[in-house]
C-alpha cells in the first residue's frame, strides 16, 4: 500500500508539472504574438519584423504568394500596411486558440487608407475595418510562418476598388 501511494503521489506531481509546462507554453506563445501585434499598432515595422524567423514565411491567402525571410515580410507586407494605413489598430478578437507554439485567433483591422499601396494604387483616404484569422507557428520564440485569410473582396469595396 505504501508503494501505491508513493507512485500515485509521483504521478501527482509529474501531472502537476506537465500542466505547469503546458500554461507556461502558452503564455509564452501569447507574449510573443501580443509583442508582435503590438509593434504594428505602434507602426514600427522594423520592431514587427523582428518577431519573424529569418526564414520566416508569411501568406496573405488573398494575395497567394508567401513572402519568404523577414526582411521580404518586412517590407512586402508589414510596412506596405503600415505605410498605407498609418493609423491602423490590429487587434485580436476573442480567446485565441494556443497549442504549444502554435496560435490561431480571429483580429480586427481598423484605419483609413492615407497612404499609397504602391506606386500604382494611391491612397483613397478612406476608412476601412475588416477581420481576419491568423494562424501563426512559432519556432524557437520567432515567427516561423504566419497565414492571414480574411474578406479581401469586403476590403477592396471598402476602398473603393
Amino acid at each position: 500500500m505504501h508503494r501505491l501511494s508513493i507512485r500515485l503521489a509521483s504521478l501527482l506531481v509529474f501531472l502537476l508539472f506537465a500542466q505547469f509546462s503546458v500554461a507556461a507554453d502558452k503564455q509564452a506563445t501569447l507574449d510573443v504574438i501580443n509583442a508582435y501585434m503590438s509593434a504594428w499598432n505602434k507602426h514600427d515595422p522594423e520592431a514587427a519584423a523582428q518577431y519573424f524567423a529569418e526564414d520566416g514565411e508569411f501568406l496573405d491567402a488573398s494575395v497567394g504568394v508567401p513572402q519568404v525571410g523577414r526582411e521580404t515580410a518586412k517590407d512586402k507586407v508589414i510596412k506596405l500596411f503600415i505605410d498605407a494605413v498609418p493609423d491602423l489598430k490590429w487587434q485580436m478578437v476573442g480567446e485565441p486558440v494556443v497549442e504549444g507554439d502554435n496560435i490561431a485567433f480571429e483580429w480586427q483591422f481598423d484605419g483609413r487608407n492615407t497612404g499609397a499601396w504602391g506606386p500604382d494604387t494611391p491612397a483613397t483616404n478612406k476608412p476601412l475595418s475588416f477581420k481576419g484569422v491568423s494562424f501563426i507557428r512559432l519556432k524557437d520564440g520567432k515567427i516561423a510562418s504566419q497565414h492571414d485569410y480574411y474578406d479581401a473582396l469586403g476590403f477592396n469595396k471598402q476602398l473603393g476598388w
